[in-house]
């Protein structure tokens, strides 16, 4: 396997194109590997060493996947940093892990700033790609160290947060493998869901990036293509037009998205969206939400059977996938385990496994996940039964082993004793031709409990009306059973998703408890 692996393919094919960035700069496989050389090199100088941690709150940019390269052929673990945070929760990381490195962007320069000296830890060695007071400067540390490989060279691990939509986040870290990053890469790529869904490795296939590197699906995937040899693309940030313009510019052949993204691009006018070629594309997966039934069969009706759904978590590394052909006869399936020894499976709160069809909540169980959350033994023994574990969605399978997500455990609405899954309302509304996007949610009752709240973002120029409620409620009536029906709707010009596509509810639902607490 010669021809994958990234530090085989470095070495190998030294002058292919590694990756593309704003601007159209191209950096090759054997400078991208000479970069990450030189940072190894910089961090140990700096005291870095052998099971240490580095953080990194950087854009989608080159020197975010030189950190990730440096840090996992130097034994290093590496946390991606939202830099979406303000200081004081990116100061919460930095301790929480136990950083001994913080390479930031000048771009974030403030946070960054604050965070480090909140965070009052001496042993930190900061870093700023551009300048940021009191921190090393990135480009004459790095730059002045040989690009020649480190000696004592060993795989590193990365150590993720959970998105922390209900309280602070978590670190989930799994052991360091003892393994060289040759030996680490081989296997994997059995495995990973660019080979599992048929991308074969070599320079024809280019990534496309348009979500945030920090987030582990998109940043998996850039890794991904890198380790199979194929050339990534780097956007900054989504926005619908320019993407498909750098689809056909870089005849781009896969890319990661999350649903919010699929409807931003069906909102082109269809004169605005035929007129780009990509007809190059092979595979566009995503996850991270839940994406309505209508919305993928119109992906597919435009861009042919390229779209996969999977479902995993940052705890895993196996889960299912649900091809385009299961998508379109099994609406709204994520599909079935891909992977050789993943289990998937559906338990009541005893740890029953219930029958077919029935809601209950989701466990898999995949050999080596070997999570744990950081620093809290009480959090990792609740999410498991045995060899199985949860991230606390609910679910149910069909007769077939396909699974159906419901809704998060922390989303449930009960009302008169009744379970309420927002997942499924949210998925009418988002069928609706005036609806962009929705979010639904259990706000104080007192005869029920909890009632149904709907709030909505309407396309634009669609009024948000009393006419248009009615219009809305109405819809739903159609399509569902008469309890799960909103009991009122609301709408906002923006709902609160962070760039990944993930829902604060928390922000939308707080109000409705406080203001009921309150009275």
């Amino acid at each position: 396997m010669g021809e994958t692996g990234f530090w085989n393919v470095s070495r190998k094919y030294p002058d292919r194109v590694a990756i593309v960035q704003a601007a159209g700069e191209q950096i090759t496989y054997g400078e991208l590997a000479g970069q990450a050389n030189q940072l190894v090199h910089a961090l140990r100088k700096l005291g870095v060493r052998r099971g240490d941690g580095i953080a990194i709150l950087q854009p989608n940019r080159a020197e975010f996947v030189t950190a990730v390269l440096a840090a996992g052929q130097a034994g290093m673990f590496y946390t991606p940093v939202n830099h979406n945070l303000v200081s004081s929760e990116i100061a919460y990381i930095l301790g929480n892990a136990e950083a001994k490195a913080f390479i930031a962007h000048e771009r974030f320069a403030e946070k960054a700033r604050d965070a480090a000296a909140e965070a009052q830890s001496p042993a930190l060695a900061c870093l700023a790609v551009g300048e940021i007071p009191g921190f090393h400067s990135y480009e004459e540390l790095v730059g002045a160290q040989p690009v020649e490989s480190p000696t004592e060279r060993e795989a590193g691990s990365l150590m993720s947060y959970t998105s922390g939509t209900t309280g602070r986040p978590k670190g989930v870290r799994r052991p360091l493998s003892g393994l060289s990053p040759e030996e680490q890469d081989e296997p994997s790529l059995a495995f990973n869901m660019l080979s599992v869904l048929g991308l074969p490795p070599g320079e024809d296939n280019v990534h496309l990036c348009v979500s945030p590197l920090y987030h582990n699906a998109p940043g998996g995937y850039a890794m991904f293509a890198l380790q199979l040899g194929h050339a990534l693309v780097l956007m900054e940030k989504f926005k619908p037009e320019p993407m498909l313009e750098v689809v056909q510019q870089q005849r781009v052949t896969s890319s990661h998205m999350v649903p919010i993204q699929f409807h931003r691009l069906l909102e082109l006018p269809e004169e605005t969206r035929t007129k780009y070629d990509v007809s190059s594309l092979r595979l566009i997966a995503h996850a991270g939400a839940p994406c309505p039934p209508d919305t993928k069969r119109r992906m597919i009706e435009w861009l042919g059977p390229v779209v996969y759904e999977y479902y995993s978590a940052s705890e895993g590394i196996g889960g299912t996938i649900a091809t385009p052909q299961d998508a379109l006869a099994r609406p709204g399936t994520v599909g079935r385990p891909y992977r050789p020894g993943s289990v998937i499976t559906i338990l009541d709160d005893d740890g029953n496994e219930v029958p077919r069809g029935e809601v209950g909540t989701v466990y898999t169980s995949v050999a080596g996940a070997g999570f744990q959350y950081f620093k809290d033994d009480e959090k990792s023994a609740a999410a498991r039964r045995g060899d199985l574990f949860t991230v606390g969605d609910f679910g149910r399978m069909d007769e077939d082993g396909y699974l159906y997500l419901v809704s998060r455990r922390t989303d449930l609405i009960l009302s008169g004793g009744v379970n309420i899954y927002p997942a499924e309302i949210e998925s009418v509304l988002c069928e609706h031709p005036s609806v962009a996007d929705a979010a639904v949610f259990g706000i104080p009752n007192v005869e029920w409990g909890e009632e149904v709240k709907a709030v909505v973002q309407l396309l634009s120029g669609t009024p948000g009306d009393a006419a248009t409620t009615t219009e809305l409620l109405a819809y739903c009536r159609s399509r569902l059973a008469s309890f799960k029906v909103p009991k009122s709707v609301d709408f906002v010009d923006e709902l609160p998703r962070d760039p990944n596509g993930k829902m604060y509810k928390r922000k939308l639902r707080d109000p409705y408890w406080r203001k009921a607490d309150a009275g």
